[in-house]
């Protein structure tokens, strides 16, 4: 009796997680340009995925009663060389889902010499979910993106560089605006300038050449405008891989240019501690997310 108890149990949990969670292809007709792989895609210590071809939207809905009407496209650190799909990903979307938004975690296409690919499909996955809005309680003025890392530079990018909608495409989810809603950024990397980006970021999306029309645009804090979405930041101070004047200079072009902004940087925590708890004071940054979130009326 008791065995079968459990399996009741066990079934009826399967079932939830198979509501509360589904995978879709970003491109379910190919995605579009040449970036081909060098070896077919593959995860390792169960947490990091490279080789991306397939790019796909894990999206975890809330519970209906829960529901806010929120949502955040997630885009997972790793030098436009891996993604850390666990505690950059995952882990984060779940967080949301149990707070009645909705995370969805956006597995991209790395760049392989093709410097436009992670972009092409984060602008996408932002059309995607404001497209099936309607189908997924989703409320189409309050979807967010959000980066980790060199994610954070993809998220600053399509904060940055967005538009609304492409009318002359034959495909109905190119025609809806691209322009997250708000912004979230942790511990992200935001220009190439050499004086204080990341250059491994910048070596594995546009390559080794001193290419200035490219360093410049993909340096972000150059393209804040008054268009810009709402953001908040996070960061530890002593973060030795990505310097904190990445955010503190983007933080200061949007307050130049009139976007609400909220900047908090930790005394200690170092890169890339994500969803992962240390016992230490930046743990309770998801927390403060929530808290901005709320205020700034998006929840």
């Amino acid at each position: 009796m008791k065995r079968k108890i459990l399996l009741m149990l066990l079934t009826t949990l399967v079932m939830q997680l198979a509501v509360a969670q589904k995978v879709v292809k970003l491109w379910p007709n190919g995605a579009p340009g040449n970036n081909e792989c060098p070896q077919p895609e593959e995860t390792f210590d169960g947490k990091m995925v490279r080789f991306v071809s397939e790019p796909t939207l894990t999206i975890y809905l809330p519970d209906k009663e829960k529901n806010t009407g929120a949502a955040v496209v997630i885009c997972p650190g790793g030098g436009y060389w891996i993604e850390a799909m666990d505690h950059e990903g995952y882990a984060y979307a779940e967080y949301l889902q149990s707070k009645g938004i909705a995370g969805i975690v956006l597995k991209y296409r790395l760049p392989y010499g093709h410097h436009e690919i992670p972009l092409v499909d984060t602008q996408h996955a932002l059309r995607t979910v404001r497209y099936n809005a309607s189908a997924w309680g989703i409320h189409p003025g309050k979807i967010g993106i959000s980066g980790f890392s060199a994610g954070g530079h993809l998220a600053s990018t399509a904060a940055t560089h967005f538009d609304k909608g492409k009318s002359e495409s034959d495909n109905p989810i190119e025609k809806v605006s691209c322009r997250p809603d708000f912004t979230v950024l942790v511990y992200p990397v935001i220009t190439f300038n050499e004086g204080w980006g990341h250059m491994g970021s910048r070596e594995n999306l546009i390559g080794k050449n001193h290419d200035l029309k490219l360093i410049n645009y993909y340096s972000n804090e150059l393209h804040v405008t008054s268009e810009t979405p709402p953001t908040f930041i996070i960061l530890a101070d002593d973060d030795q891989t990505v310097p904190p004047r990445n955010s503190i200079e983007f933080y200061s072009a949007l307050k130049a240019n009139g976007v609400s902004a909220e900047l908090h940087i930790f005394r200690e925590g170092g890169h890339g501690f994500g969803m992962t708890k240390k016992g230490k004071p930046h743990d309770q940054w998801p927390q403060l997310l929530i808290d901005w979130m709320t205020a700034e009326k998006i929840l």
